[in-house]
């Protein structure tokens, strides 16, 4: 197989070369058309060219990608006629399950340096001058060698940020001790919701996604988000960081036969919401770019206009499940979703897309010199997997067999900037220790001496405070008898000048 089949029709069929694969592509419709089905049927055609993907499962019923589909029923038959699909057969694809909090599959982690202050700035929810201090913070820790691997390595560089807030200013630009108390608060924040689990090491490696199975199938990395997409930020911070490590790690390949790898984005409007002009411009340089390091990216929404335009207008294959037009707005997503297609004068796009039924879509892809393809009314072809859920026991027996499950399973705790401050505070007190002890024996006992002796002491001896009396007095005798020896001196030397007599 050179080509994946998307869907057909009664005259025409739409495939998707791999040739184009990294050209992007959207799946889009409203809930329950078989978004999820169309995204399975992509998925598994890339691995069976050997191509690794990722893609994140937020309702769980992605994970049927791990097992063969049950034995074709009538209703399945007669829709394998009708797309005349003669060799399908049940299969599993090769599948590595992940989660973020370590339930669900082997533990996704990230390193706090690796995160960078923009993206955790964004999790963290910060304003400019709050993410501005972030940014001193973490190159503070560059100068000073000090790792950020976890939360309590960011907490304890915050607290010693606090601590030398007037130096840290005086080198890097101004700090305020109110910005970090709110960084710490966000801080909290984030760990409640899990992601103290999130950041540590081992940290994930990009090479450990782009796999092949024994027989050359490229792996499917499915990421467990059924809990993470309650935390939005946290859920679309995650797959950003993914995407921006792929586009800075990998080289520059050009136009390949086929992807490398290929990058599902569900529930694609959480990555753009809210989200601050900075990050909105990263986010379009990395998809407009990672074409060129053999990365495709696919995003899944339930309307086109989920995503900008400015990156809408690089997804060059499209399939369109239907939209209901229920509402202005939704009525305003048919439109704009029909503009997106190539016309063909034998389809009226606009009202098609509103009249689709499930497991039907209006497909157009990337052909010969990347031309889209005029936009077809297909039925999606169905996958050889099963679709839907998966049981407890069949997803820890696939996570038992995982090759890298050893690697991720068990969390390691190196020094890192949390220790070395504390070292560094320890060290601190115990000079203050040393130079307590090394004091005068005598400045103690003097200040040990109780009731009236230690009273007349003072008064005679004095204090480092106060002059005593007899310093006083010995001081007055050598002022009074230098001012007798001066004025006799004077006398004499006037004396011989003028002729006068001692």
């Amino acid at each position: 197989m050179t080509e994946i089949l998307i869907g057909r029709n009664d005259s025409a069929s739409v495939s998707l070369d791999p040739h184009y694969g990294n050209r992007h592509g959207m799946i889009a419709g409203a809930t329950g058309t078989g978004k999820s089905v169309s995204l399975m049927v992509l998925a598994e055609g890339f691995s069976r060219l050997g191509v690794p993907c990722f893609l994140a499962d937020a309702k769980g019923d992605l994970a049927g990608l791990a097992m063969a589909a049950g034995e074709p029923g009538d209703k399945l038959r007669a829709r394998l006629e009708k797309l005349k699909l003669t060799d399908w057969k049940p299969q599993a694809n090769p599948v590595v399950f992940w989660d973020i909090y370590g339930k669900l599959g082997h533990p996704v982690r990230a390193t706090i340096s690796e995160m960078g202050p923009t993206l955790l700035g964004r999790v963290l929810e910060l304003n400019d001058t709050q993410e501005g201090v972030l940014e001193v913070v973490f190159k503070a820790a560059d100068d000073q060698g000090w790792l950020l691997l976890d939360l309590a390595d960011l907490r304890a560089l915050l607290t010693y940020a606090a601590e030398n807030a007037k130096a840290l200013s005086t080198q890097y630009g101004l700090i305020s001790t109110t910005s970090i108390a709110a960084i710490q608060r966000a801080l909290l924040k984030l760990e409640s919701d899990g992601a103290d689990q999130f950041f540590g090491e081992p940290a994930l490696e990009l090479a450990d996604l782009m796999r092949q199975d024994m027989s050359g199938r490229g792996i499917i990395n499915v990421l467990a988000a059924d809990q993470l997409i309650m935390k939005p930020r946290l859920y679309s911070t995650f797959l950003l960081w993914l995407l921006s490590e792929l586009f800075e790690q990998l080289p520059e390949v050009g136009d390949l036969d086929q992807p490398k790898m290929v990058f599902f984005f569900d529930e694609a409007h959480l990555l753009f919401d809210d989200a601050t002009p900075g990050l909105m411009q990263r986010v379009e340089q990395v998809v407009r770019l990672i074409r060129s390091k053999g990365v495709g990216v696919y995003f899944c929404s339930q309307n086109p206009d989920d995503v900008p335009g400015v990156i809408l207008g690089q997804l060059g294959n499209r399939i369109q499940h239907a939209l209901r037009a229920f509402t202005p707005r939704d009525q305003k997503a048919v439109k704009a979703a029909a503009e997106t297609f190539v016309v063909n004068p034998k389809l009226n796009v606009t009202e098609a897309i509103t009249k689709l039924g499930v497991g039907e879509a209006l497909a157009s892809t990337l052909a010969n010199g990347g031309v889209p393809t005029p936009v077809e009314q297909v039925l999606v072809t169905s996958p050889c997997c099963r679709i839907g859920a998966i049981t407890d026991v069949e997803r820890t027996t696939i996570r038992q067999r995982s090759p890298v499950g050893a690697k991720y399973d068990t969390t390691i705790n190196r020094e890192s900037a949390a220790e070395m401050l504390a070292k560094r505070a320890e060290d601190k007190a115990a000079d203050a220790t040393t130079v307590a002890a090394d004091a005068p024996a005598n400045s103690g006992d003097k200040a040990a001496e109780p009731g009236w002796g230690g009273a007349v002491h003072d008064a005679l001896f004095g204090t480092k405070r106060r002059q005593g009396m007899i310093e006083t007095m010995g001081k007055q005798m050598v002022r009074t008898a230098g001012s007798q020896l001066g004025r006799q001196i004077l006398r004499g030397v006037l004396g011989g000048i003028f002729g006068g007599k001692r």
